[in-house]
């Protein structure tokens, strides 16, 4: 593969303390990559933009909330269509806590959104592309790692936030 550039960008699970559930979002039918599938909010980070920088504003772009960041889920590769240099994105899958479940309002990027339990998460995210099936582990993952955040942990997160830069 020639060398060339890629796209920086973001994940953002959102969980609902008050509600139990994790956000899934459904990919407005009009989108050129993943019409009809659903996702968290993702996004790509701008010229001069970090991670969570990039991160607060694709969550307010496309649900007009506030989050707070919980951790770092993992980091993620992957190309948006065909693998080719153009189409490659690397990023940081975060897991986020919004205090008003019921605040969102959905942005154009979707169609739909449901608050899912870990196990409907399972049961909706059943198709086999690549999308679906990254939804789906992102998803598992965030149940796993959420649940063994030790409190003072999540403290530090809170007050200090993830860029070293």
């Amino acid at each position: 593969m020639t060398i060339g550039r890629f796209y920086g960008g973001i994940g953002a699970v959102i969980w609902s303390p008050e509600k139990q559930r994790y956000l899934l979002l459904c990919r407005a039918a009009s989108k050129d990559f993943a019409p009809g599938v659903w996702e968290c909010v993702t996004g790509r980070v701008d010229q001069g933009e970090g991670f969570e920088d990039a991160l607060h504003r694709e969550v307010r772009e496309e649900l007009s909330v506030t989050v707070r960041v919980l951790c770092i889920l993992g980091t993620t590769h992957f190309y948006r269509g065909a693998p080719t240099a153009d189409n490659e994105l690397i990023g940081v899958v975060y897991l986020c806590a919004v205090d008003d479940a019921n605040a969102l309002r959905l942005s154009v990027e979707h169609d739909a959104a449901r608050w899912v339990t870990t196990q409907e998460a399972g049961e909706l995210l059943v198709a086999t592309d690549p999308s679906t099936r990254w939804i789906r582990r992102v998803i598992e993952r965030a149940e796993a790692v959420r649940r063994q955040l030790p409190a003072a942990l999540l403290d530090y997160y809170e007050e200090n936030g993830f860029e070293l830069g």
